[in-house]
């Protein structure tokens, strides 16, 4: 070995020292490039990089199209919640417990969308929690109850939801129907908050409760009114699910479970992250979960008749630019339960206005900016309660950002002036 003198030691202490010091001085350097590349990323228009083209939304709440913008304080908290890692579980319980409180409600599970909440809600009314039957739907239900009631005219779009978990449906039309429809193979009564049928809500609760028989309703696309979140819930419902991205304006990717604490906790039995369950690809992220805690907080500070003046402003605003068109003629017109907030209705005679709704839908899309209207525009209608019509153009004003409703109406005006026949 070499023996080392206080010279060399010194030089070596320095040198390191030294080094050291270089290295202090590029830390904040390296983070100050992280931060930029951080500001830089988060500048960069990606639809614009993927040539997909965003527009003015005079249509709702569609899932085809993205559904709802969420508020800045509601962006913010996704943001904040994307930098650190947590248990989903005990982000799931806690979300629950809070939401529960706030929803006045026995419990509450933050869910992949309203359909999730439909598969999660039906598997626990099925298993009832028990692992062997969460391991055995959809396929092994031998010994399990699995016939859901529903009304005929509650059939929907949304039923594979339910089947998904081996289910089958006993369709029924009236009350005498409904009552003799109970056997030892009933699981559950589904209720569609904003189909038409000849049962009410009440009735459909009293005679499933006489036999035992949990109620689900599915009121996806009913709020506003801000109370109709605890309406359901405390009329009887046993479980109930609400679309966490449309009225609400949580992220698309989100719907609320509310009602009993049993079938609760039997749902998240059921629900990712648990593997090996029916909604173990039903996958909602902390930036979700959170993101739709701090949606209801948002919404619960609204008020619903701020909001429906807001909406009828905007819409009064548009028919306000479109009165000279010949022929044309405009009216609110309010859904009774989905969607129950102003919508702007223009119908036109085509024998004066040459253009069907469809085509006027199109060149809105067409046009620059690109503005999609209500699918209802031109053709049947697009959801519960709302017209349709080939001479009927459907504005959805409610999703429309500040200063929107004025181009949308330029737009309109200038697609309906060059349809008049001379």
């Amino acid at each position: 070995m070499t023996p080392m003198n206080r010279r060399k030691l010194l030089c070596k202490g320095a040198q390191a020292i030294a080094a050291g010091g270089a290295a202090l001085a590029v830390m904040p350097t390296l983070e100050m490039q992280a931060r930029g590349k951080e500001a830089a990323a988060v500048s960069i228009d990606y639809y614009h990089k993927l040539g997909v083209r965003p527009f003015i939304n005079a249509a709702g709440t569609y899932t085809v199209l993205s559904a709802s913008t969420m508020p800045d304080e509601v962006q913010a908290a996704v943001a904040l919640a994307a930098k650190r890692p947590v248990n989903l579980t005990e982000l799931l319980d806690a979300s629950g417990v809070y939401l529960a409180q706030r929803l006045h409600c026995e419990a509450a599970l933050v869910t992949s969308g309203a359909a999730a909440a439909l598969v999660v809600g039906t598997a626990a009314c099925v298993t009832l929690g028990n692992d062997r039957a969460i391991l055995g739907i959809p396929t092994d239900t031998a010994d399990l109850k699995n016939e859901v009631i529903v009304q005929k005219s509650h059939r929907y779009g949304y039923d594979h939801a339910l089947r998904n978990c081996g289910i089958r449906f006993v369709e029924v039309e009236t009350l005498e129907d409904y009552e003799q429809a109970f056997n030892e193979h009933t699981v559950m009564a589904h209720f569609f908050n904003a189909g038409a049928g000849k049962i009410s809500r009440e009735d459909w609760l009293r005679v499933a409760h006489q036999h035992g028989v949990p109620c689900f309703n599915d009121a996806a696309a009913d709020v506003p009114p801000i109370s109709n979140l605890w309406k359901y819930t405390q009329m009887g419902f046993d479980l109930v699910t609400f679309s966490g991205g449309k009225g609400m304006r949580g992220p698309q990717c989100t719907g609320l479970l509310l009602g009993r604490k049993d079938l609760i906790e039997a749902a998240k039995k059921n629900n990712s992250p648990n593997s090996n369950t029916i909604g173990r690809g039903m996958k909602v992220a902390k930036e979700e979960i959170v993101g739709l805690v701090a949606a209801v907080d948002w919404f619960l500070k609204q008020d619903d008749v701020a909001m429906e003046t807001e909406y009828q402003r905007r819409a009064d605003l548009i028919a306000k630019q479109l009165s000279s068109i010949p022929s044309l003629q405009t009216q609110i017109f309010v859904p009774e339960v989905a969607n129950h907030v102003p919508h702007l209705l223009i119908t036109y005679d085509q024998n004066r206005l040459k253009i069907t709704g469809a085509d006027v839908m199109q060149r809105m899309r067409e046009g620059n900016p690109r503005i999609e209207l209500n699918p209802s525009t031109g053709g049947p209608p697009a959801s519960a309660g709302l017209p349709g019509g080939p001479n009927t153009i459907v504005v959805g004003v409610w999703m429309l950002q500040p200063g929107e409703e004025r181009t949308v109406a330029r737009r309109l005006r200038e697609v309906l002036q060059t349809a008049i026949r001379s």
